[in-house]
């Protein structure tokens, strides 16, 4: 049976790419979370007051694809040490999130949470929320690098630590 994980990590195009690459994954869908407006468009969101991040729900097969390594995909793909921010892109659209769909992937994310935070001398300021109503983003955000023949839209994060 499948199962759906939603990560914000910054620009949601780059972070859709890293994650459909992973042998289990079996559809990723570009979208909006974590806000007040219901149905909000990327422009929206981009004005800052919906309160959405930009993020990416994963469904996967949890027989092929741990939730443990869609995890490490999630905080490879992003500085976790940074609000707000990811690379150039800067806004509370870009914050840095899990939104966990059940107690497993919130005692699995708060373990990684805190591993990572072991090996980091900044503090991690991802946080970690009950998944809310997911809104899909415009179909031209969906799959948005692959059209384009891309696999990255950000330069390899430094991490600090």
């Amino acid at each position: 049976m499948e199962k759906k994980a939603t990560f914000g990590a910054g620009c949601f195009w780059g972070v859709e790419a890293a994650f459909r690459q992973i042998d289990g994954v079996t559809k990723t869908e570009a979208g909006y979370e974590g806000g007040k407006l219901d149905n909000p468009t990327y422009e929206d969101v981009c004005s800052h007051t919906t309160g959405h991040a930009e993020v990416v729900e994963v469904t996967y097969d949890p027989e092929r694809a741990s939730y443990d390594e869609l995890l490490q995909v999630f905080w490879r793909k992003h500085d976790p040490t940074q609000r707000n921010r990811q690379g150039w892109d800067v806004g509370d659209q870009y914050r840095p999130v899990v939104f966990v769909h059940d107690r497993e992937q919130q005692q699995a994310a708060l373990a990684s949470k805190a591993r990572e935070q072991a090996s980091s001398s900044a503090p991690i300021v991802t946080q970690i929320e009950p998944a809310q109503t997911f809104y899909e983003a415009e179909d031209y955000h969906q799959q948005y690098l692959e059209k384009r023949g891309r696999s990255t839209c950000t330069p390899a994060l430094a991490r600090a630590g």
